[in-house]
């Protein structure tokens, strides 16, 4: 029997400018010709058993930029679009010089994405060490608009995921919903209701408020989402896209600096592109582990 070539992984925490912050993801690279089926593909990610384990394949079709083919996986299931994990891919690609090019080109199940490296000027620890990550990565999506939930959806059961907070809006995506609450404190201080929330009609459940007057972020958010095995994601860049739409209709404004209100936490640079529907964001990653899958 021929041994299965080994396939290389490297674990990065996106949205985080130092480690054991931001979201973890576990970026793997086939090859072209090391074909792998969805059910192992879903295995390894249940073995990582991070938010997303992420799938990249080189391809050539692309005759102005590097572009990879990009799957996306959680513990549980395979899913449309992730953005902690696409920054950490670019990470990897990036940090390695992969390629030749300070942008690189993905093709998901949400069309083509793509991820620019933006140089930072050069940054010193302690001890005059250069740190990992000298450059942001900027991503380009598309806007998730936000509208107004379904007038058959019972609204209770919102208030009973965020367990009795005060909710002052909610809006809905194709998949997701968002909750707004009060203040910022209420969204940090919140306790969800899990198996409240794994009842709702939605894939995800945002939870948001603006920030307090004075505070250099414009926003918070948390991010639940049980029934894809993620009780709760420490950052989540695709929700974000909805975020940034909902939140320039109430601020009028199209730039942002978010923090997502996670234990982990993780802060994100956001720009929404309203003439082309398009949502940039921007964050920082860094590499913690790498190795060979086996199997």
């Amino acid at each position: 029997m021929v041994a299965r070539k080994r396939v290389k992984y490297s674990v990065v925490d996106a949205f985080a400018d130092s480690a054991f912050k931001g979201n973890p993801a576990a970026v793997c690279f086939l090859d072209d010709d090391d074909k792998r089926d969805n059910a192992w593909l879903q295995s390894l990610a249940a073995e990582f058993n991070l938010s997303e384990t992420c799938f990249l394949t080189p391809i050539t079709v692309s005759d102005v930029h590097p572009r990879f083919s990009l799957r996306w996986f959680t513990p549980v299931a395979e899913v449309d679009l992730c953005g902690h994990a696409t920054l950490a891919s670019a990470h990897v690609i990036f940090s390695n010089s992969l390629v030749d090019s300070e942008v690189v080109e993905f093709a998901t199940r949400s069309g083509i994405l793509t991820a620019k490296r933006v140089p930072l000027t050069s940054e010193i620890k302690d001890g005059g060490e250069e740190k990992e990550s000298t450059f942001f990565i900027e991503l380009d999506f598309p806007v998730v608009p936000t509208c107004e939930v379904n007038s058959a959806t019972d609204l209770s059961v919102f208030s009973n995921a965020v367990n009795g907070a005060t909710i002052v809006d909610i809006k809905a995506t194709a998949k997701d919903v968002l909750v707004v609450l009060s203040s910022w404190e209420s969204v940090t201080k919140m306790q969800p209701r899990i198996d409240e929330i794994s009842k709702c009609p939605c894939e995800g459940l945002m939870v948001t408020a603006a920030a307090s007057a004075g505070s250099q972020y414009d926003f918070c958010s948390r991010y639940f989402a049980p029934n894809f095995g993620i009780n709760e994601d420490p950052v989540t860049g695709s929700a974000h896209c909805a975020l940034a739409h909902y939140w320039s209709t109430k601020m009028n404004k199209c730039d942002f600096l978010a923090y997502q209100a996670s234990s982990r936490g993780g802060t994100l640079n956001v720009h929404l592109d309203k003439e082309k529907q398009r949502v940039l964001l921007r964050g920082k990653a860094i590499t913690v582990m790498e190795g060979c899958v086996l199997v």
